[in-house]
């Protein structure tokens, strides 16, 4: 019972917050303004971390920062929940997030997006898309951000696989930084599907650079490798921890 009130009061403060810092937004939206967007975009951030503390009963934690360099770099994530993207807002500067192209039309947060200068893909539009891609990457790199990728294009369960799209290969390959793999737990405390939030922590855990210079079959096995492998202990360690399935 307490479990469901306190997810249902989450819910309720998540989509109020949301909304408020969405009509925050549109007048810098207006205006043509990018900074005081991104500002409102990591306070949205911070602010959601505060609601899954205050709360939920949830932590988050970020492990493994010494891992990030400091100029430009790939990261490549592990998705489950929606809290990941919103984490990297408040983490860097200004990141450049890939996303897919349809979110670029939800009202207010597809202007939102295309006012933060994001990566939009069409998951259909082949080489062209592929071109588009890199020559927004590529921007983004000569101006110092971080590229943040999800490399499986989706969000998973805990324990459940999908596999690894060539998009983070490519960015690898032509952008020439290193790429930070990243694991994380957050499946267990905001499902895929559902709506309760267990009592617990999120850890998000950067994991050492794969330098550039591999080719495209041994970088995909090496990322691959290390996220799934990284997932899976901190899944373990979370189910055993919290007792969660």
């Amino acid at each position: 019972m307490i479990l469901a009130v306190r997810s249902l009061l989450f819910q309720a403060a998540f989509y109020g917050w949301s909304t408020l810092l969405a009509l925050c937004s549109l007048l810098p939206l207006a205006l043509g303004k990018q900074r005081p967007i991104v500002a409102i975009g990591k306070l949205w951030s911070r602010g959601i971390d505060r609601l899954l503390k205050t709360v939920a009963g949830i932590d988050c934690v970020i492990e493994g920062r010494e891992h990030i360099p400091d100029g430009p770099a790939l990261i490549a994530a592990k998705h489950q929940s929606l809290w990941d993207t919103a984490v990297v807002l408040a983490l860097f500067d200004m990141p450049a997030i890939v996303m897919k192209q349809e979110l670029h039309r939800v009202p207010i947060y597809g202007a939102l997006t295309k006012a933060q200068e994001m990566i939009a893909v069409d998951r259909d539009g082949g080489a062209r898309a592929l071109k588009q891609m890199l020559g927004q990457a590529r921007e983004a790199v000569k101006r110092g951000r971080h590229i943040v990728i999800f490399p499986q294009g989706t969000r998973t369960r805990p324990g459940e696989t999908a596999p690894y799209q060539p998009g983070v290969a490519a960015l690898y390959q032509n952008l020439k930084i290193p790429c930070v793999p990243a694991a994380v737990n957050s499946g267990f405390f905001w499902p895929k599907h559902g709506w309760k939030r267990p009592p617990g922590r999120i850890v998000l855990r950067f994991l050492p650079p794969i330098p550039p210079g591999l080719d495209r079959d041994a970088f995909m096995t090496e990322l691959e490798t290390r996220i799934e492998t990284e997932n899976a202990k901190l899944e373990a360690d979370t189910r055993r921890e919290f007792g969660l399935r």
